[in-house]
């Protein structure tokens, strides 16, 4: 096996790379030349403190074996794991994604401003501080039975150059006494939607979340890091014909 994109952060924007031992860091800041070719697609193994161990199964981006499940994620008050451990303070908060699509989220409250920034919100409003993710996974199971809480990869893409809806978002925080608020700008500069692909060649506009932005023989695309990981990859970029900017909003 060649090299191959194992991982993302979504936080920072980056790439992990192996060559079926090592792991390196893709740094995806503003500027950066992206040459990637990407190969055959299969699963990307696991990544451990020692480095990386591949997997030669069909699925991607992972098979069964090397898919973690995060119990936590559905939790909804009643503790999945064998004994609860969620004991640090929490924060239970609203999260806008442009123009008008919102989600209500628990996290530890010291890494609330980290989490909005790794789903790529744009405004976020920290609602509740509770004792422990118990108490918070409740509040948020109450929440949910009105405000979704989730919110997919395309619906975040289809947002992407809009403003969010002001108006709609006062609104939804008018039932709330919020502790604080947040807005972020990713610096992204797009004045329309780009076009959804799967690519890793171009020049780095930035990152939302887990959407990759890249410029491209006069084209802008938009990219989910996830749909990256597993592809064998090499140098000279995609010599594939893509979907320009011009015919994507006819």
């Amino acid at each position: 096996m060649g090299v191959q994109i194992v991982g993302y952060d979504a936080i920072d924007g980056g790439l992990l790379v192996s060559d079926g031992t090592g792991v390196e860091y893709v740094a995806l800041g503003p500027g950066t030349d992206l040459t990637y070719r990407l190969g055959e697609r299969h699963c990307a193994g696991v990544v451990t403190d020692d480095g990386h161990r591949p997997c030669d199964a069909d699925d991607a981006p992972h098979c069964p074996q090397h898919t973690s499940t995060w119990v936590c994620a559905r939790c909804t008050g009643t503790c999945l794991k064998d004994e609860m451990d969620c004991f640090d303070d929490h924060a239970v908060y609203l999260a806008a994604f442009a123009p008008d699509t919102f989600k209500v989220g628990v996290t530890k409250e010291w890494r609330l401003e980290t989490r909005l920034r790794e789903q790529g919100a744009d405004r976020g409003a920290h609602v509740r501080t509770v004792e422990n993710g118990r108490v918070a996974r409740e509040i948020e199971s109450e929440l949910a039975t009105e405000i979704p809480d989730r919110v997919r990869v395309p619906t975040k893409r289809a947002g992407l150059g809009q403003s969010v809806d002001g108006a709609a978002w006062r609104a939804l925080l008018e039932d709330f006494d919020p502790i604080e608020t947040f807005a972020f700008d990713y610096g992204l500069g797009l004045s329309d939607r780009p076009v959804a692909e799967t690519l890793a060649t171009g020049t780095v506009r930035g990152t939302k979340g887990r959407l990759l932005v890249l410029d491209h023989a006069g084209s802008v695309y938009a990219v989910d890091l996830r749909g990256l990981v597993g592809y064998e990859v090499r140098e000279g970029g995609t010599d594939r014909q893509l979907q320009s900017s011009l015919g994507a909003f006819g």
